[in-house]
């Protein structure tokens, strides 16, 4: 019996895969919990509409990504804290803090895509990648300065 399976199933068979298993294991497991669907041409149609739009929705996220992208390019900015007299800070410059720079300058980045090289506790430059999709990153410049 040929079934569309809805859940990664080891040894067996990946979400959205089409495959031929025993009938038996079909009707009395896979159906029955949800793990899997008959593959008749109804549901096929409906699982190529499905891959469709999952498409269309990944090429629309990746091209937002790539003009936000290209906003930070080569982008540097400014975070303003306390500090000590030797440089050293009284904390450190998060990625909330960027993501609020970030915002001030009229980009929106998530605070959870920012990854900083390193903790920032000194004034100074510093660098960080901000992942704005899996398939796109783009390295900006943090320059800490004293308030």
């Amino acid at each position: 019996m040929k079934v569309i399976f809805l859940k990664d199933i080891p040894q067996t068979g990946k979400k959205g895969e089409t495959k031929e298993v025993s009938s038996g294991y079909a009707r009395n497991y896979l159906i029955p919990n949800g793990l899997a669907l008959e593959a008749t041409p109804g549901h096929l149609k409906e699982l190529k509409m499905r891959e469709e739009t999952r498409a269309k929705k990944t090429d629309r996220e990746v091209k937002e990504a790539q003009n936000t992208a290209a906003k930070l390019s080569g982008k540097e900015v400014t975070v303003k804290v306390r500090a000590g007299e030797e440089g050293r800070l009284f904390g450190s410059v998060t990625p909330a803090d960027i993501a609020a720079a970030l915002s001030s300058e009229g980009i929106k980045v998530d605070k959870k895509k920012i990854e900083p090289a390193e903790h920032i506790k000194s004034l100074g430059r510093h660098t960080a990648q901000v992942r704005l999709h899996p398939e796109v990153s783009v390295p900006i410049t943090i320059v800490v300065e004293r308030v």
